[in-house]
């Protein structure tokens, strides 16, 4: 069973839709006096952990390098990865998608539910860049922001992922000697509740259906009704002028067609 390769990138669309909420936060500043804007400037988002950043702001490896990292930034990284019991679902239920065949279509088992960890470093070498960061952020989670990913694109399943906050902490090195360059830091939990998908799978198509039903005593006198019913052509599929069982062979799950019943009573 294990060991047949699939990938559906779902975590990592999980972390890409994560990161895409933040990559068009502004920081502007005005002038004191008149308030009228001087500068706009976007904040640049990167994958990675904060003390990777802080570290840059302390040490310049390169010789002649005038600028170590531009402030303010946002980083971010993924911390954990939790199955979530409470939402789980039936394991045998799934999904069937017609695949263009006349005779399979595509199958996929329901996802498994999974919790992602992330955490959001704001960095800041002011406090009001940080809290005009931090302003475009928090009024959108309640705790939760929803986002619609396209998972399986193959079966066309878009899931509405909720990125939940959970935690917001701050930092400020200000206290350091005057030679330390200070650095504000804010830092935001979030949990990401995602989906992860089994592989894709051909199914037979059903073209014929049956049910017996037993009417009277098991072991004396008991009656069998046999109810059939499957699908039949309504068109000439084969260009054959005729309209018969060579069609039905031919139908696909998106053609017109009837059904043909039967009772037998055995």
């Amino acid at each position: 069973m294990l060991g047949s390769h699939f990938y559906h990138s779902c975590i990592k669309k999980t972390v890409v839709a994560f990161g895409t909420l933040f990559n068009n936060i502004q920081v502007i500043k005005k002038d004191p006096e008149t308030n009228v804007e001087i500068e706009r400037q976007k904040v640049a988002v990167a994958y990675g952990p904060k003390n990777k950043f802080l570290a840059r702001l302390e040490q310049n490896p390169e010789v002649g390098r005038k600028v170590a990292i531009t402030l303010p930034r946002i980083s971010f990284e993924m911390t954990t990865m939790n199955y979530d019991p409470s939402r789980k679902t039936s394991p045998i239920q799934y999904y069937l998608k017609e695949d263009g065949s006349s005779t399979s279509a595509k199958k996929q088992y329901m996802p498994v539910p999974y919790n992602i960890g992330f955490e959001l470093g704001i960095i800041a070498k002011s406090q009001d860049d940080a809290l005009q960061i931090i302003e475009q952020i928090l009024p959108f989670f309640q705790p939760a922001f929803t986002v619609t990913v396209n998972m399986i694109p193959d079966m066309e399943e878009k899931r509405d992922i909720a990125y939940v906050l959970n935690s917001i902490d701050y930092e400020d090195d200000y206290e350091d000697d005057f030679m330390t360059r200070r650095s504000i830091i804010y830092t935001l939990g979030f949990t990401a509740k995602t989906y992860l998908y089994g592989p894709l799978v051909n199914a037979d198509l059903i073209r014929k259906s049956v049910v017996e039903a037993n009417v009277g005593d098991l072991n004396q006198h008991k009656r069998t009704m046999r109810y059939t019913t499957q699908p039949e052509a309504k068109t000439d599929l084969n260009a054959d002028s005729v309209i018969d069982a060579a069609d039905t062979l031919l139908l696909n799950p998106d053609d017109d067609f009837g059904f043909n019943e039967g009772i037998e009573i055995l």
